[in-house]
C-alpha cells in the first residue's frame, strides 16, 4: 500500500468486508464517515478517528508575508485553518520502527 488506496478502492474493501455490493457500501460507509466528519470539527475543537488521526482546529495568528510576483508585503489576516494528525497505529502501519 505504498502509493495509497483510491476511494474507489476503499469502497470495494468496505463492501467486501460488509459483505455489501459497492454501491451500498458507498452510501453507507464512506459518505456517511465523510459526512460526519466534515461536520463535527464546526462543533469541537477537534474530531477524531480511532486507528486512522484526528482533524484539529487551529487559529493562526495575522501576519505580514509576501506577493511572490512582485515582492510587495501584504497583511495576511487571521483565520481558522483545519491541521490533520496521524495516529500512532497509522503511523506505524504505514512506517515500522526499526
Amino acid at each position: 500500500m505504498a502509493t495509497g488506496m483510491t476511494k474507489t478502492q476503499l469502497v470495494r474493501h468496505m463492501a467486501e468486508k460488509n459483505e455489501l455490493n459497492n454501491k451500498q457500501s458507498r452510501r453507507v460507509s464512506l459518505r456517511r464517515w465523510l459526512k460526519w466528519l466534515s461536520k463535527k470539527p464546526r462543533r469541537m475543537a477537534y474530531s477524531s478517528s480511532p486507528g486512522l488521526g484526528r482533524l484539529v482546529k487551529s487559529a493562526r495568528k495575522a501576519r505580514m508575508g509576501r506577493n511572490p510576483q512582485t515582492g510587495e508585503a501584504i497583511k495576511i489576516p487571521a483565520k481558522t485553518v483545519v491541521k490533520f494528525r496521524v495516529a500512532k497505529a497509522a503511523k506505524d502501519a504505514i512506517a515500522p520502527k526499526k
